[in-house]
């Protein structure tokens, strides 16, 4: 368990993760991520809705466009400030945790929870609440009432609710946020230890590239088990209407609401591009991430966080 810990070589901290973590998310986001987030929110929202039929009211909302709804800003500031934070926070943390004694599995696990929640609290929250309520929020339009903007929609919240509207869910955000990496790192990090028992490799030896993506395939692929909890951040940040919905929902009001009104498969709904999201996700982040930091690390001289990265 700790054997690995005397390799690891003493590193300043590596502040080009910053950068290099919102380039990635904003990539992540701005190609197949926003589609799959808006079709998994908008099944989640409405739990009625099979694959085919969430596809299609994503479809009536603008066509291709439809399938990038909340991307400008609010997909855009998030996907950013998330994957800056991300990147850095639980590189380093799990560089500290495996100096601790930590294998990569374990390190890997509580690096992504320190950087999920990390992301959660310090960015994400009104960002993933503005980008929810613009996915879910109904058309106005079809009504004869003039649609509103994002800002104006933005400002209406703020003075209703203040900081606590705008970020509504926040402690949903956090507990999906931390359980999402935490699986995804984790799990990674297992397949990557998989992949070096069945090609005979070391710990010194580095993956290929198409190893490491493969290895965030699996991680991400495996940490959609958490999908009841982002129903239930979706429904707490939703403003669709529901005369039956509970006000002022908290996660655990949230989950029993969802589960009273759609059973175990209503706080499932949305897995199947949940999965798909998962992976690219892991893909970009993990995979890529990985390969990205070894990179720059060759190009300015810092120290690779350790062996297994």
């Amino acid at each position: 368990m700790s054997s690995a810990a005397p390799e690891l070589q003493k590193k300043p901290v590596n502040f080009s993760n910053i950068l290099l973590g919102a380039g990635l998310n904003l990539f992540e986001v701005t190609t197949l991520g926003q589609p799959l987030e808006v079709t998994k929110t908008t099944m989640a929202a409405n739990r009625s809705l099979s694959l085919i039929q969430a596809a299609k009211v994503v479809w009536s909302r603008g066509g291709p466009l439809g399938y990038y709804q909340g991307l400008i800003p609010w997909a855009w500031l998030e996907a950013s400030t998330k994957g800056a934070v991300l990147l850095f926070v639980s590189t380093e943390a799990e560089y500290h945790f495996k100096k601790a004694g930590a294998n990569n599995f374990g390190a890997g696990i509580l690096g992504g929870v320190a950087g999920g929640l990390a992301q959660a609290y310090l960015t994400m929250g009104f960002c993933t609440c503005m980008k929810t309520v613009e996915i879910t929020r109904s058309k106005a339009a079809a009504t004869g009432v003039p649609v509103q903007s994002t800002f104006q929609v933005f400002k209406e919240i703020y003075k209703k609710e203040g900081i606590r509207g705008i970020n509504r869910g926040v402690n949903a955000v956090a507990i999906r946020q931390c359980t999402n990496w935490g699986s995804r790192y984790g799990l990674a990090r297992l397949a990557e230890e998989g992949i070096r028992s069945a090609t005979g490799k070391s710990e010194s030896d580095k993956l290929s590239f198409v190893e490491k993506i493969a290895c965030s395939v699996i991680g991400g692929g495996l940490s959609a088990w958490n999908q009841p909890i982002e129903v239930v951040r979706v429904e707490m940040q939703s403003r669709a209407k529901d005369s039956n919905r509970p006000k002022n929902l908290t996660v655990v009001t949230a989950l029993k609401y969802i589960y009273q009104q759609n059973g175990i498969k209503g706080l499932y709904r949305g897995v199947t591009p949940r999965i798909g999201l998962g992976v690219w996700q892991t893909v970009c982040m993990v995979g890529m991430g990985d390969v990205a930091k070894e990179w720059v690390g060759k190009v300015t001289g810092e120290t690779p966080v350790g062996k297994g990265h």
